[in-house]
């Protein structure tokens, strides 16, 4: 189940990169952002309702209230923001530093392991998201102000995910996410304004791509994005949204007729296989027999701790 709401998560934050081309076009970044969130809070309010899940306990809000400023708010404005500044291939290479952010930051302050194949397959995967991004570049351009918003972002969403897992030790899922939408909705009212006012001329297509945006990339994506954080290391969800730039590149492939190139389609099978490298687990030690009758085995909770998640 962790696995299986790791790949509902990558593949609907994939097809948000496809929703935000039509709704940045006539939304601001900060309105963008906010319609997003709104959307999103407003969901998840309805099913938390539903479900009667009540407000998280108190030693929770710490990491709510941060990963809510921080990668509900923060991420969402800078990241929409930086990709007006830079071509798309640039902001690809500078926020897929977030993920090895994640499991240096994860290492430092939950005392996470950085077991040899995930720092491999992080290795693989960035190479690959590197190998997409310069495929994107083409003749794009560049500011100093976009490379600094798009790595501002890279560093919020790292922040967002490192205070986000203590979280989820003391809250569900949905009450992590529900209540950390609302906090980065309420960061983002001073763009209020500006989505009311773009909201009446914008075409009905690229308002109906925002409120995408809040229902599945943000409202589903990330409830079942930390459902399985819950079940893992912060380091091995962060090397799984590597999978993000190959779906992409899929995804843009269908939707938009864009036809990848040998470059991308490479850096994409890269960033595939660097995700598989990462997500394996090493052998257990096989049991054998001694001749004085006790057998000789490898201690699962040393295998767990090696493979960096915690043992039973």
């Amino acid at each position: 189940m962790p696995l299986a709401a790791a790949g509902v998560t990558v593949v609907l934050w994939a097809s948000a990169f496809v929703s935000i081309r039509s709704a940045g076009t006539a939304y601001s970044p900060g309105a963008l952002a906010l319609g997003r969130l709104l959307a999103g809070a407003l969901t998840l309010g309805l099913v938390c309702l539903v479900r009667r899940e009540g407000l998280p306990p108190r030693a929770a809000w710490r990491g709510i209230a941060i990963s809510g400023l921080l990668w509900f708010g923060v991420y969402m404005v800078v990241l929409n923001w930086g990709e007006q500044e830079v071509d798309a291939g640039t902001a690809a290479m500078v926020v897929n530093i977030g993920p090895i952010l994640i499991a240096l930051l994860g290492a430092r302050l939950l005392g996470e392991t950085l077991p040899p194949r995930l720092l491999a397959g992080m290795a693989v995967s960035f190479a690959g998201a590197v190998a997409v991004g310069l495929s994107m570049s083409g003749e794009g351009h560049a500011s100093v102000l976009g490379v600094l918003l798009c790595l501002l972002a890279a560093v919020a969403y790292a922040g967002g995910v490192v205070a986000q897992k203590p979280a989820l030790a003391r809250a569900s899922a949905l009450q992590v996410t529900t209540f950390g939408c609302l906090i980065g909705a309420a960061g983002c009212l001073p763009f209020a304004g500006q989505l009311v006012h773009e909201a009446g001329s914008a075409p009905l297509s690229a308002t109906l791509n925002m409120v995408y945006l809040g229902v599945f990339p943000t409202a589903l994506a990330f409830t079942t994005w930390a459902y399985a954080l819950a079940r893992t290391t912060a380091g091995r969800m962060g090397a799984t949204t590597y999978a993000v730039p190959a779906l992409v590149v899929l995804m843009a492939w269908l939707a938009l007729d864009e036809i990848p190139g040998a470059l991308t389609l490479g850096g994409g099978a890269l960033c595939l296989a660097g995700v598989a490298v990462a997500r394996s687990r090493p052998r257990r030690s096989t049991v054998v027999a001694r001749d004085d009758g006790g057998t000789a085995a490898g201690s699962a909770a040393e295998a767990n701790t090696e493979a960096g998640r915690p043992s039973a």
